[in-house]
């Protein structure tokens, strides 16, 4: 089994409360549970009202599966406009390592 996960560090648009925050990154947590299959939860800068950080989770039977996925999902969050994607972390590892 390949377990594979992503860390997205985004800046978001114009947005004035955490409020407003959740109505943003909700939205595109659940694009991603629905579309990939994959977990996905807000994960960090949760004080910030601009920042926020997004963690992306999954499981598979073989390594090019995980990496197309994980691929699929980055492309999808870098091509959302009221986001700016700061950055991305990546790990991907066989379950008996």
């Amino acid at each position: 089994m390949w377990i594979g996960w992503l860390e997205f560090d985004l800046l978001l648009g114009d947005i004035r409360s955490l409020k407003q925050k959740r109505s943003a990154v909700r939205p595109l947590v659940a694009e991603l549970q629905r579309k990939f299959g994959v977990s996905a939860a807000e994960t960090g800068s949760h004080e910030l009202h601009r920042r926020a950080g997004v963690g992306v989770a999954m499981a598979s039977a073989d390594r090019p599966h995980a990496v197309e996925v994980l691929d699929a999902t980055e492309r999808l969050v870098a091509a959302h406009p009221e986001f700016e994607l700061l950055s991305v972390r990546r790990g991907l590892q066989r379950s008996d390592d």
